[in-house]
């Protein structure tokens, strides 16, 4: 280990960084409208079966593979491939265009919640056209904006939007002070009864199938751990650090999402409060919130006027803080998922326009080909859902399903890494090729089978094939294109090298 490492990060820092990286405030409430208390369970069972052994590769990618092109496309190449790391890769970014399908759709709920207390997004029909379909022009919109507003230069819109992630982390202080009032006022007395946990009370995943497919979102909880693979060189004595760093940080998230579910049911009776239309995974976080403010009224003896005031006004600085949330990631992620896909592969890939950078350093080019894809598919799946709520919780499947299926590229090339004799390893946490395949092997079955049963639910339960078709679309239509790119590259070579 160098000695930058030995002056790095501490293991307090590191599992902070962890913890801020990965935790999302919105998964609770997710969590808690899905399965009730029984999302406790997987959550932990997440943490353990998937979080810890995941980023332990990670952190192995990381310290073997260094220097500056360091990162999933390299990790793949070097293990298996330049084909499968293209592929591989090229999913990876796929997952970032289907993320802003969903989120160019959904900021528009925080966006309304901010002005009236509530999401508004559902009766904004207008001249024929329905709620949906003004929501997907409205992504579209949205979309083009911000792929006009980056490519000019963003670092000012970031720091301001950089606001919005303080105000979601204070979320979790509100969640957890309010709760712990309405709790002593109403003597104990949790809203939702802590009884059958493992019987969901959302109709939906009270099926075994249904349950099962429940676990990509705990899984999907613990996102975003490959960033931190790189750091195992900034980490102080990182060969005890990072592995306590990574079981610590899944010791805390575990806790304080299985901490923030159980507070969810203190004011919020399933019944009562979710089990409406209007309720879905688009805007379930804003009526918890608004519905926590009001059982806070209550709690302290005020009139119903004014605790739904009070509801409101809690939903409104939610709605302002995922709105500017949403925003800063919005304005990073048109860029820098698309720049490191095209700049990290070979340029012969692609049209020359692609690879080339404005006086900005952004790939202009290839930005409006994504744009133009992204408002292709949102006009696609606005006009075809028939009302807000399918619209809503098909585009939260999607990205689920898209932005977990990039693991499984990374856990099947694991024993492959692990097997190549000239990489320095300067950190090892798997050192047994048997075990390393064993536990390699249960983690992408973790992985595929959540998917797997996340796609085939609707289908099992009876609900048809329409949301199963668009789970699957696209994945594989990015996966058949990623294909044949490589393919024509291959083929061009060859014409060249005769």
């Amino acid at each position: 280990m160098s000695d930058d490492s030995k002056a790095g990060m501490t293991l307090i820092a590191l599992t902070m960084m962890i913890f801020t990286t990965i935790f999302g405030f919105a998964n609770g409430p997710v969590a808690f409208y899905l399965m009730g208390y029984g999302s406790i369970v997987f959550y932990v069972l997440a943490a353990i079966m998937f979080f810890i052994p995941y980023a332990l590769m990670m952190a192995e990618y990381g310290s073997a593979i260094r220097g500056g092109n360091s990162g999933m496309y390299k990790w793949l190449e070097v293990s298996v491939g330049p084909r499968f790391a293209f592929i591989g890769t090229f999913m990876w970014f796929a997952s970032y265009v289907i993320w802003m399908v969903s989120t160019s759709s959904k900021v528009w709920i925080p966006f309304t919640t901010a002005f009236a207390g509530h999401d508004l997004t559902q009766s904004l029909g207008l001249g024929g056209l329905s709620a949906t379909q003004i929501v997907g022009l409205l992504a579209c919109f949205w979309i083009i904006m911000v792929t006009f507003v980056s490519m000019r230069g963003v670092k000012s819109i970031v720091r301001i939007t950089s606001l919005g992630g303080l105000a979601v982390t204070s979320l979790n202080v509100v969640l957890i002070l309010i709760s712990a009032i309405i709790l002593y006022f109403n003597h104990g007395q949790l809203a939702q009864p802590l009884t059958h946990i493992m019987h969901s009370p959302n109709p939906n995943y009270q099926s075994p199938i249904g349950m099962l497919s429940f676990a990509v979102f705990a899984i999907f909880a613990y996102g975003g751990i490959e960033a931190v693979g790189s750091m195992v060189d900034k980490t102080k004595n990182a060969e005890k650090n990072f592995p306590r760093g990574i079981i610590l940080s899944a010791l805390i998230m575990s806790v304080v999402y299985a901490l923030a579910i159980f507070l969810w049911g203190v004011s919020t009776n399933w019944k009562a409060v979710l089990g409406t239309d209007s309720t879905n995974l688009g805007n379930i976080t804003y009526v918890m919130m608004n519905n926590l403010g009001y059982e806070f009224g209550k709690a302290i003896g005020v009139n119903t006027a004014t605790a739904v005031t009070i509801g409101n006004w809690f939903a409104r600085y939610t709605g302002l803080g995922m709105f500017l949330a949403y925003s800063g990631g919005f304005f990073t992620l048109v860029y820098s998922p698309l720049k490191t896909l095209v700049l990290g592969t070979s340029k012969q890939l692609w049209p020359k326009k692609f690879t080339q950078l404005n006086k900005n350093g952004m790939p202009s080019a290839a930005m409006w080909v994504q744009c133009f894809i992204v408002v292709a598919i949102v006009l696609i799946a606005s006009f075809a859902m028939p009302d807000s709520s399918s619209f809503y919780n098909v585009l939260t499947l999607m990205a689920n399903v898209s932005m977990t299926l990039p693991n499984l590229f990374l856990i099947y090339a694991f024993p492959k890494f692990k097997a190549k004799k000239d990489l320095e390893r300067p950190f090892e946490v798997y050192k047994h090729q048997g075990w390393t395949n064993v536990i390699s092997v249960c983690v992408f079955m973790i992985v595929l089978l959540a998917n797997v049963f996340t796609i085939i639910q609707p289908v099992i339960d009876g609900q048809g094939f329409h949301d199963t078709i668009w789970m699957i679309a696209g994945p594989l239509g990015f996966g058949i294109v990623a294909a044949l790119i490589y393919q024509s590259y291959v083929n061009r070579t060859k014409k060249e090298n005769k």
